[in-house]
């Protein structure tokens, strides 16, 4: 059973069809790709499998689990985290709370334990603190730990909000445009580290990004989206070289 089935998923904003009868099975522990022209519609496909819009149509499932009509928390819980296209980090906060906040959706210990600091919330929080170190070490982000994260430069706060999401322990994880506003040498070292994340946390990856080298570079298979529609899909090498999709890029 494919970790991702998503069948004829759609939704209208009034007369307005921004996603159309989208389907797409993913097997674990792949690199997937979703791609395609401004306005195609890819970030309103990550808003619905994370529950942030209701589809007016069709179904969607992880590990076999219908998740229609569930809310973003309980989405999140179920196993899916996601990255945004404009950063949302907690800019405030410091690195390490960043990450922190991920961890806590596994928490146990509760208000009584937190107001009057009980042996468990001690437990609790050196764990938590622990385990948020080893994950900004993957990122190279364990010296950053106590900076706020609006200090950091561009290219680590992406890091850090992929550091973040991975925190909840997801089993799908959604990158929107991961290498958006990054320089050639950024983008490089962004595709070793989610080669990394997919490999070395046994991860299932699916992410948007208009940068052809990294997509054609990492994913093993991709979709094309087109006005809400399907235009392509398959082996990436093989879409990318499609004179249909070419056109959409490129126009005629």
């Amino acid at each position: 059973m494919p970790l991702l089935q998503v069948k004829n998923l759609g939704i209208n904003f009034g007369g307005l069809k921004a996603v159309d009868d989208f389907s797409v099975n993913i097997e674990k522990g792949m690199l997937y790709g979703l791609i395609g022209p401004n306005g195609a519609g890819k970030t309103t496909v990550f808003n619905l499998l994370t529950g942030v819009y209701k589809p007016s149509t069709g179904t969607f499932r992880l590990d076999g689990q219908i998740l229609n009509g569930k809310s973003p928390i309980e989405i999140n819980r179920m196993g899916i985290a996601r990255t945004f296209q404009n950063i949302r980090l907690f800019s405030h906060m410091s690195v390490m709370d960043n990450v922190k906040v991920g961890l806590h959706n596994h928490q146990t210990y509760n208000v009584f334990d937190g107001i009057f600091r009980t042996p468990k919330y001690y437990r609790e929080e050196k764990a938590m603190n622990e385990e948020a170190v080893e994950l900004l070490k993957v990122f190279d982000l364990e010296k950053e730990k106590d900076n706020r994260a609006y200090n950091l430069p561009y290219g680590k706060q992406r890091k850090l909000e992929i550091a973040r999401a991975l925190a909840t322990k997801p089993k799908l994880l959604l990158l929107d445009e991961p290498a958006a506003g990054m320089n050639p040498n950024e983008t490089e070292e962004l595709m070793s580290t989610i080669r990394f994340v997919r490999d070395n946390f046994d991860m299932t990856i699916l992410l948007i990004e208009h940068d052809m080298r990294l997509v054609g570079g990492i994913c093993e298979e991709v979709t094309v989206l087109n006005f809400g529609t399907e235009l392509a899909k398959g082996k990436t090498s093989e879409v990318l070289n499609d004179p249909r999709v070419i056109t959409a890029y490129l126009g005629e």
